[in-house]
């Protein structure tokens, strides 16, 4: 992505929420999601011994927790050049078409990915 001034506002928004997730909390990625009715749900990497999932896989479930039926967007700060395995079809498993920002650690967006069931 090169023209940064082209992102939504609330895109921009949940990159800034995946920022800060991820540097609070001194995680490898943060993520944040935008459910249909605009709520926002924020993560980072959960990684315990008995459980290990991506911040993204994370800020799904904590959606689909809260009773979000479908995503409306998706970002996700990490160093990483692509997702991990399971992000896209997480996203995915909430329905429709929803697009996920893979943004660089300084918030600078790399790509935009399309999770489609």
């Amino acid at each position: 992505m090169t023209d940064a001034q082209a992102i939504d506002p609330e895109d921009r928004k949940i990159i800034t929420l995946a920022r800060s997730a991820r540097a609070r909390n001194g995680a490898p990625e943060g993520a944040a999601v935008r459910d249909e009715t605009g709520r926002t749900y924020v993560a980072s990497t959960v990684a315990l011994a008995s459980l290990r999932l991506s911040a993204l896989q994370t800020a799904v479930a904590m959606a689909a927790a809260s009773g979000a039926t479908s995503l409306e967007a998706a970002a996700v700060v990490s160093e990483a050049e692509a997702l991990p395995d399971g992000d896209l079809a997480a996203v995915a498993d909430l329905g429709g078409t929803t697009p996920v920002l893979l943004a660089a650690p300084d918030g600078t967006p790399r790509t935009t990915l399309t999770a489609t069931r």
